[in-house]
């Protein structure tokens, strides 16, 4: 421990690695951010987070409040959650994509004591906050006003947690109405932690890139968390440039990275793509349907890939899979991690058989504490034996191998089959010359219901017809999943999180299905 380092000790707990690391050897790397130069060892990052804790508390935050955060990928801000934490307060990383009309229903639903920002941000910030009608936070900027607060920081002694105190609030992206705050517990963020290491396999030896925005739970979940528990590094990137993220990959000796398909699917057209980097045990995808031509091509290139699922509300890595499964498997996430349940359930409630699909639900540590000021919509995700709804279908094989099918409330049955989009979705984007893949269930006076594929080119690809996407798709699939409609758009319209709008999607169809250029299967 260097010359002056004190941890305290009720720091010292199981919810806050970095103070316990700090102790154990603070001048392991902790942090690298390759655009400041910098790199920052557990001891810095720890004294940082202490820094935080005494700054919040002068700016009012105190056991109990929120602290939101309007920020890019930035070392402070992985700093303000312990600190945030550290004084009682929970941390609330908002969505810097969001308009200010849809940052201020975040802002009045969490009610934060304290918004901290990058002056990026700032306009949008100060909008939101006029617009959301309640008492007005303190505003810090952290790149005008935040190196003075630091640099005179007061002490403040650290509150020991507890397992279902509030650490994080984390709003998932709706298509209407107010966004779901997401109650993250320590308890989850350190269950996730530990099954995350054990089941993949991470160690203190691994290093990932931290490109993932931190208003998503992959941003924390997948890598953050976990490899600062278990003493790993990170490499701060702020921004998606696929040209600067493989030359860090190669430079920072990357061991393992996560990306969704769109991702890799343009990694994969850079001129480097394919260049070794001999460090790297694997890329894992998530977040979406992975096309084969990306799986393939991660493969072409000489290095190695996973798929994963999870969400928000549990987790969010919810299985674990190996390199030799993964090759042998392709569109299976392997077995569930270690510590988390997991069953089948039909239409009827009961469970499903194995190769039968059925609603995945959820159980254990890693499970979310509900959503914030609405009990009643976590009454409707909750069953009274305490598994979580997710409404995603999947199938569990007899060898206990499980595949991701989609949403349950987006399934729909054309001629007595039940459809299921995602699954037909993955087909689409595996035809040559298709960038981006929706099926919307359409009125159809034979079948009840069919399929409309709406879909967007790769650019450089607008001879790519309808009649020859559905002829590839029904070689890959049974007639009745094949869409019989085909609608081209330019863009695909997304919600604040960068999903795809489905709900917009299926309004855009119903308004245009009569003039949209349709072709039969």
């Amino acid at each position: 421990m260097t010359a002056g380092f004190r941890v305290s000790a009720p720091a010292l707990d199981r919810f806050d690695p970095v103070a316990w690391w700090a102790a154990h050897d603070p001048a392991r790397i902790a942090v690298v951010d390759p655009a400041q130069h910098m790199r920052h060892s557990y001891g810095a990052l720890h004294q940082l987070a202490d820094r935080w804790a005494g700054v919040l508390f002068t700016l009012g935050a105190r056991a109990g409040d929120r602290v939101a955060v309007l920020a890019g990928n930035r070392v402070d801000h992985v700093a303000l959650l312990f600190g945030a934490n550290r004084i009682g307060a929970s941390l609330v990383p908002l969505n810097w994509r969001l308009a200010a009309a849809e940052q201020a229903l975040v802002l009045a639903d969490a009610a934060p004591t304290v918004l901290l920002g990058d002056e990026r941000f700032r306009a949008t910030a100060e909008t939101a906050i006029r617009a959301a009608g309640v008492r007005e936070p303190v505003w810090c900027d952290l790149d005008r006003e935040a190196p003075a607060l630091l640099a005179r920081a007061i002490t403040v002694p650290a509150t020991a947690a507890h397992a279902d105190d509030v650490a994080m609030l984390l709003y998932t992206s709706g298509s209407t109405g107010v966004p779901k705050g997401v109650i993250m517990p320590h308890r989850q963020l350190h269950w996730n932690a530990v099954a995350t290491n054990m089941s993949w396999e991470l160690s203190a030896s691994d290093i990932a890139p931290l490109a993932t925005p931190l208003f998503h739970t992959g941003g924390w979940g997948v890598f953050t968390l976990p490899l600062l528990q278990a003493g790993g590094r990170l490499v701060m990137i702020d921004g998606f440039e696929p040209d600067a993220l493989l030359g860090t990959m190669r430079d920072e000796r990357i061991t393992v990275a996560f990306g969704v398909p769109t991702q890799l699917d343009i990694l994969r057209t850079r001129p480097t793509w394919g260049e070794p980097l001999p460090a790297l045990r694997w890329f894992v995808a998530g977040g979406a349907p992975c096309p084969q031509r990306v799986r393939d091509a991660v493969w072409d290139a000489g290095y190695h890939f996973r798929e994963g699922y999870g969400l928000t509300e549990c987790g969010p890595n919810c299985f674990a899979t190996t390199t030799a499964l993964a090759r042998a498997r392709p569109g299976t996430v392997g077995h569930p991690v270690q510590h988390l349940q997991m069953r089948l359930v039909d239409d009827d409630g009961h469970a499903a058989g194995h190769d039968e699909i059925g609603e995945l639900q959820l159980r254990g540590p890693q499970l979310f504490g509900g959503y914030f000021n609405a009990p009643d919509r976590t009454a409707e995700v909750m069953t009274p034996d305490g598994w979580l709804r997710t409404g995603d279908l999947a199938r569990c094989g007899a060898d206990g191998v499980w595949a991701i099918r989609g949403r349950r409330k987006e399934m729909f049955i054309s001629g007595g089959e039940n459809v299921f989009p995602g699954e037909v979705e993955a087909a689409l984007l595996n035809c040559r010359g298709i960038a981006e893949a929706s099926v919307i269930a359409v009125p159809d006076a034979k079948w009840g219901e069919v399929g409309c594929a709406v879909l967007v080119r790769v650019a450089g690809h607008d001879q790519v017809q309808g009649s020859t996407v559905l002829a590839d798709v029904r070689a890959r699939l049974a007639g009745y999943k094949v869409p019989r409609e085909v609608l081209f758009l330019d863009a695909l319209p997304k919600l604040g999180s960068g999903k795809i709008d489905r709900r917009a999607i299926a309004a855009l169809v119903q308004a245009q299905r009569a003039g949209c250029p349709t072709v039969s299967a």
